[in-house]
């Protein structure tokens, strides 16, 4: 009798971590698209999107808008552009970024295109590495809302300290983004720190075929 009990005791536990654990995970990327908190850092990183042989998709474009904002209000005088090109591309999300930077007042100068990584965890590799080379800690991830939680967790684990400014335009904004979205990220950024942390890495890239699908990587 008492085994019995136990092992009931045990199912019931685990089907209350079963619901807690996603109700928490969904919770904090709700709480951290809505309540972003922004500060002056070393520099602003525009985390990649489509581009349309070198013209930003929606997506790109509106977080390079909302990065443009950023650095016009003085919050970071570097920008970070990244993303690599699909196979068959003439360019890459970074450069397609960089390009579109410099036409809206932007000097050269002070965008550095990193063009490798198509997902979160590989772009943020790449850029955390870079930072590391310029001897420079501080940064403002700017990427989706519900994308947030789980771009700054990457980049906090690199040893960074990153806030993020999350889009205020575009089919990703949040007045436009849907429940599937945020269930999307809350399972990826527990995918990220129960598996990613300790190696086993899911890409969030999404296939060519749904390049144009409103939620992007």
């Amino acid at each position: 009798m008492f085994i019995f009990k136990l092992l009931r005791s045990a199912i019931a536990f685990l089907l209350l971590l079963a619901i807690v654990i996603p109700v928490f995970a969904l919770g904090k990327t709700w709480y951290a698209a809505n309540n972003p908190t922004v500060r002056t850092a070393d520099v602003i990183v525009v985390l990649g999107a489509a581009q349309l042989d070198g013209r930003p998709g929606l997506v790109l474009e509106a977080r390079l808008t909302e990065a443009k904002r950023i650095y016009d209000l003085g919050l970071a005088k570097k920008i970070i552009t990244v993303g690599g090109g699909a196979p068959g591309d003439r360019t890459t999300e970074a450069a397609a970024g960089r390009i579109w930077l410099m036409q809206h007042g932007v000097k050269y100068a002070n965008i550095k295109a990193l063009e490798k990584g198509r997902d979160t965890f590989n772009s943020t590799k790449q850029y955390a590495a870079e930072m590391r080379d310029r001897k420079l800690k501080n940064v403002i991830i700017v990427t989706d809302p519900f994308h947030c939680l789980r771009a700054m967790t990457m980049a906090n684990d690199r040893k960074l300290v990153a806030t993020c400014s999350p889009v205020q335009s575009g089919p990703n904004a949040l007045k436009n983004s849907g429940y599937k979205y945020l269930i999307r990220e809350a399972g990826a950024y527990l995918a990220y720190i129960t598996l990613g942390r300790h190696g086993v890495q899911i890409s969030d890239h999404l296939p060519s075929d749904n390049i144009l699908n409103k939620v992007a990587p």
